[in-house]
């Protein structure tokens, strides 16, 4: 994660308005787990490959459709420290806004997600 300043200049003076700290971009914070297959104006398009019971840490996403590869249960952790363990079936497809999350594979095999992101 990384702080984030925002500083105005006002009558030549600066005023510091605001720090806060952000999650950086998935394919950044992580590249082990998150890797670009295709990227347009309109879309990206990450695979996500996780290893049996691996871990990531606190990232971002933009909008997206997710299509699963392979199944299994993960557990997604938010900012404010809540979770929630999602079975994951293979074939099915999600949606998700923009978010802010921690995913962790809770299961013995390896996790495959492709991943579209919108830019629109």
């Amino acid at each position: 994660m990384y702080k984030n300043t925002l500083i105005a200049v006002v009558s030549g003076a600066a005023v510091l308005l605001s720090t806060m700290t952000f999650a950086e971009d998935a394919v950044i914070a992580d590249p082990q787990h998150y890797t670009v297959e295709f990227e347009n104006d309109k879309v990206r398009i990450i695979r996500v490959k996780y290893g049996p019971r691996e871990k990531s840490v606190m990232h971002t996403h933009g909008p997206n459709a997710s299509v699963i590869v392979t199944g299994g249960t993960v557990r997604m952790t938010t900012p404010d420290g809540a979770s929630e363990d999602v079975a994951l079936e293979p074939g099915s497809v999600m949606w998700a806004d923009a978010e802010e999350h921690l995913p962790e594979n809770l299961s013995d095999g390896p996790m495959e997600v492709v991943l579209v992101e919108l830019k629109e």
